[in-house]
Order: structure tokens, then C-alpha cells, then sequence
């Protein structure tokens, strides 16, 4: 695959990716928030707000391959 083409496809699941994370972290923190206390939600959305770029890596070294 080229590379040009390679980019546009992956910054399509990057887009999609983004979307579907952000809908299930805000839904699930909506259905956790009446649960937990004040710092248990900032806790929740902090990592929340950090974890969802450590399965980026993969998309993104095949995105940049040099193949």
C-alpha cells in the first residue's frame, strides 16, 4: 500500500477510533459518576482521558512504515 493511501486509511480509524472511545469513556463515566465520590471521578477521567493513546502505537508505526 502506498503511503499516501496508508495515512488517509489510517486517519480513518483514527477518527473512528476517537469517536467510539470518547462515546464509551463519557457513557461509562456518566453511569460510574453517581457512584463515586468527587475524587473518584477525577480519578476516572484523568486516566480515561491518558489511556486512550497506548493502542495508537501500533496504528501509528504503520502509518509512518517505510514499506
Amino acid at each position: 500500500m502506498e503511503p499516501r493511501a496508508r495515512k488517509a486509511l489510517g486517519c480513518s480509524v483514527l477518527l473512528a477510533y476517537l469517536g467510539l472511545y470518547a462515546a464509551a469513556a463519557g457513557i461509562l463515566g456518566a453511569l460510574l459518576a453517581p457512584q463515586l465520590p468527587a475524587w473518584g471521578q477525577v480519578v476516572y477521567f484523568a486516566v480515561a482521558g491518558i489511556v486512550w493513546v497506548f493502542p495508537l502505537k501500533p496504528l501509528f508505526a504503520w502509518m509512518n512504515a517505510k514499506h
